[in-house]
Parts: structure tokens; sequence; C-alpha cells
């Protein structure tokens, strides 16, 4: 995913915002704020915080192997930390194992904690982004060899309270996926759900012919708002998404 990450990176950005990557172990996030809010020594803050993120999640792992071994629903005691139940509560949902939220779950982490000192935040974690924002933006799609990939974006309003927009796909990047579906699109008030949804979704992606069955699968897990499906030359939307060129 290294290098694809170098390459949409590269369109990543807006005139009102400062922006900064971190990378941590594999953690490696994009991170965008309001320009009145940024201020020296912002990205070494938000360093710390991956390391406490990163230290809770692979001490827990340590403790119980099966965690993140796990490929199907997976249960953990009450006392696990709250960034592991979290992952479990929302890839149960949707049937996969926890590590199918996690970049969902930690870019959730760190966007919650910088919502107590800025105004708007995006935080884009390998095509999972956790998203706080007051006015219209645009999201382009990258969709691997499609000819979809970077012709389409979502354009998405602002919400009172902080919204995800997550991306997997069977044909980009080093992630586990049983599909072959070139990005699935999944946005949800849940990050760490739309996470896992993506993933789930994206699995039952054999060929083109599958994406009206695994759009109604996305559209029936309560806590999802819209899901975008590219495969090759098609395209299937549902919900609240709306689709513009780029």
């Amino acid at each position: 995913m290294q290098g694809v990450r170098r390459v949409y990176r590269r369109c990543m950005g807006a005139a009102d915002l400062s922006s900064f990557t971190v990378k941590v172990k594999e953690s490696d996030l994009w991170i965008a704020v309001d320009r009145e809010s940024y201020r020296d020594g912002l990205a070494e803050q938000v360093e710390q915080l991956l390391w406490r993120c990163r230290h809770l999640l692979d001490c827990y792992i340590k403790e119980d192997p099966g965690f993140a071994a796990a490929l199907s629903p997976y249960l953990v005691s009450f006392k696990a930390p709250p960034l592991v139940l979290e992952m479990v509560r929302a890839a149960n949902r949707v049937g996969v194992g926890p590590m199918a939220s996690v970049a969902g779950a930690v870019a959730a982490f760190i966007g919650d904690a910088l919502l107590s000192r800025c105004r708007e935040t995006i935080v884009e974690n390998g095509g999972d982004i956790f998203l706080y924002t007051t006015r219209e933006r645009r999201i382009a799609v990258y969709a691997g060899d499609s000819p979809f990939s970077g012709k389409i974006a979502l354009r998405l309003q602002p919400r009172k309270k902080p919204f995800a927009v997550c991306t997997s796909s069977g044909t980009v990047g080093a992630s586990l996926s049983y599909g072959i579906c070139d990005a699935c699109v999944v946005i949800s008030d849940w990050v760490a759900l739309a996470d896992a949804c993506a993933t789930a979704t994206c699995n039952l992606v054999k060929s083109e012919e599958d994406l009206e069955e695994a759009l109604a699968f996305a559209r029936n897990i309560e806590g999802i708002d819209g899901v975008l499906l590219v495969c090759g030359e098609r395209i299937v939307a549902w919900g609240n998404i709306e689709i513009v060129p780029v």
C-alpha cells in the first residue's frame, strides 16, 4: 500500500486546511485540520497519541493472539480496552474478523482526540477516513485499473457530528480481501463499522455480476448510510451518496 499512498496523497488537501503525516509502525496517517487550529507541535502530539493507540492494541494482541488472527466474528471480555471492543463490535455486526476494522478504529481514535483541539479534522488511514468539516468536501475515488479510477468523486456535505468514508479494494493494496472489487466505499457515522463493512462487502464481489448482491448486503447493515461499488467497467451505488466528476 505504500506506493499507492504516495500516488493518491499527492492530490489530497485544500487551501483552507493544514496537513501533515504521522507514521508509527504499520500505521501511516494523513491528517488535515483547519488553518486556524493548526499550531507548531501538533504533529508531535498526534504522534504521541498514535503511539498510545498502537501500544494499547499491540499489548492486547500479545495477550490474545486469536484476536489478530480471526477472520470471522470474535468474542472478547468486556474488560478489553475500548479500542478493542470498538473493533469487535463493528466487525461482528458484518461477520468479519476484528482486524478488518482496525484502520477505521485507529483513525477515529486520533480524530476524536483532535476534535477537542481543532474546529475541523480529517484523518486518513490507508483509504479509511474520519471526517468532521464545516464545509463541502470532495473525495476522489481511487479504483486501481478501473476506467472510473480518479474520474469520479463523492461530494460530502457537513454533518453535525463526525462521520466516515472508508474504502476497501480487492485489487489495490496489500490488505486481505477475498473479492476483486476495485473499490468499495462505505459511508457511516461509525468509522470502525464503515471500515469493516467495506471489507465484508468487497469480499462478496467475485465478478461484476456480484455487484447488486454485494450492494444489497451492505444496505441492510444497520448504521450504513451510503455505499459505492466499482468493479471494472461497472459501478453501483445506494444511499446518502452523491457522485460527481473529478
